[in-house]
């Protein structure tokens, strides 16, 4: 099990000095939201980049639909050069209610789905190097051979975490072509549930029946844990642990107390 802190909000001077402080105290990964408008995440995790040299840095999560491929594949390739190797990308379809509709950002489930799935093809083939085209419904790419920058670091590919939503069908093998998996539970009429350990049972085997890439896969949960209480702690983490989960994400959404959350990084992950 891997352990990763989210950093709930804060500026990219923040990004850096957590992430400084998130790496000191032995954790994995360092992940931060990115929002419609507001603090960019590329900004801040390249600061954090710059005061780190160990710990894994990510987005919790990006909107592929509401982002220009090529300037995300830009993005990503740049900084895990910068970082040596250690950028994790987490995507999904993102929460209408962040400011979609009042930036004129596609707010239709079935195309924000469409432009995920091109946007990946688009992100991926243009880390594996030029010349490259596409032609999709929605991106269509002509062949470029200037200013060609260098690929990622890391080999195959940056890892990409998906969000995957048990039991619908399309969503689960879209998590069969990346990374990594950002579990999610629906019901018959489409609203989402709390998942259980079980559910995540359920949905790493079905992953390791129909996955045919040979590359690593993550199972990442997210939660919180008492930090001044190790063994209730670990107990947490544990029946995720034993369900499948590989990563296990320290998320303090809810904690508008800045000390509180540094507080709760030095105390460290809740290792089982």
């Amino acid at each position: 099990m891997k352990y990763g802190f989210v950093l709930p909000r804060g500026d990219a001077r923040t990004a850096a000095d957590y992430a400084f402080a998130a790496e000191k105290a032995g954790w994995d990964g360092f992940f931060v939201w990115e929002p419609v408008w507001g603090i960019d995440a590329w900004v801040a995790l390249t600061a954090a980049a710059m005061r780190t040299e160990r710990i894994r840095l990510g987005t919790m999560l990006t909107p592929v639909s509401r982002m220009r491929p090529w300037k995300l594949a830009s993005e990503t390739a740049t900084l895990d050069n910068l970082s040596n190797g250690r950028v994790i990308l987490a995507v999904g379809l993102g929460a209408i209610d962040t400011g979609f509709e009042e930036f004129g950002e596609v707010t239709d489930r079935k195309t924000r789905a469409e432009l995920l799935d091109e946007g990946l093809d688009v992100l991926t083939g243009l880390w594996q190097g030029q010349p490259f085209n596409y032609q999709g419904k929605h991106y269509k790419i002509k062949e470029t051979k200037f200013f060609v920058p260098p690929p990622p670091v890391q080999k195959p590919r940056i890892p990409i975490w998906v969000v995957g939503a048990w039991p619908r069908m399309k969503s689960m093998r879209r998590v069969l072509r990346c990374d990594g998996l950002l579990p999610a539970k629906m019901d018959k009429q489409g609203k989402f549930e709390t998942h259980t350990p079980e559910d995540i049972r359920v949905m790493k085997a079905w992953i390791e029946e129909n996955r045919t890439l040979d590359t690593p896969f993550d199972i990442v949960v997210e939660g919180t844990t008492p930090g001044d209480d190790p063994e209730k702690s670990a107990a947490e983490v544990k029946k995720w642990a034993e369900a499948g989960a590989t990563w296990w994400l320290e998320a303090m959404w809810e904690q508008p107390e800045m000390p509180v959350v540094q507080k709760r990084i030095d105390q460290g992950p809740p290792r089982i």
